[in-house]
């Protein structure tokens, strides 16, 4: 069933993940739907992070049969605990289908924090649509607005399409990481 509701190559294409990122964070990895597509995809490794034990296995499961050697599993609360990677040392960082939960703001600091200045925060969600088949329940579910608003909050500068179609049932956002001193307004359209 989950394979009708996401094409996740094409997906992370129009969510601008490119051959030439670098390390990349999949927050709430789930069965590894986006983790194993992105390793294909990436010169660097993925570090997906799920909370469920079952998730990480599965996740890793398919690595394994994939014959990818780039993905790093890891059991954790990253809202607890936040990812444990070092500051600025990650190029791009999905928060699919994840910021619904009730401190989405933590999530974004984390992102913040790991992301290389420069870097990429890719937002995916279910649309804020009441017939979709899956998602969470329309009062904790965040229209694209909403996500929009928190990530620059903290800085981030959009980039790319205001929103991003992702059909069937989801919709897409993409910011860069302010580069070092600067902010949002402070940076010339070469520099996003």
């Amino acid at each position: 069933m989950w394979s009708g509701f996401f094409a996740p190559a094409e997906t992370l294409v129009k969510l601008n993940l490119t051959g030439t990122c670098g390390d990349v964070v999949d927050v709430g990895c789930g069965y590894g739907t986006f983790t194993i597509p992105a390793a294909r995809a990436i010169c660097g490794t993925v570090f997906a992070f799920d909370i469920e034990a079952d998730m990480v296995e599965a996740t890793a499961r398919k690595a394994k049969i994939n014959g990818l050697t780039n993905v790093h599993t890891m059991r954790r609360d990253f809202i607890a605990n936040g990812t444990g990677l070092p500051a600025a040392s990650i190029d791009y960082v999905m928060l699919f289908n994840i910021l619904h939960c009730e401190q989405p703001d933590v999530l974004l600091k984390e992102a913040q924090r790991i992301l290389t200045p420069g870097g990429t925060l890719a937002v995916m969600h279910w649309n804020y649509d009441p017939t979709t088949p899956r998602g969470p329940n329309m009062n904790i579910r965040p229209r694209p607005q909403q996500c929009r608003a928190w990530a620059m909050d903290l800085d981030f500068i959009p980039f790319g399409p205001e929103q991003i179609d992702l059909p069937p049932y989801h919709f897409g956002l993409t910011f860069h990481k302010a580069r070092a001193g600067k902010t949002g307004a402070g940076l010339s359209p070469t520099e996003h």
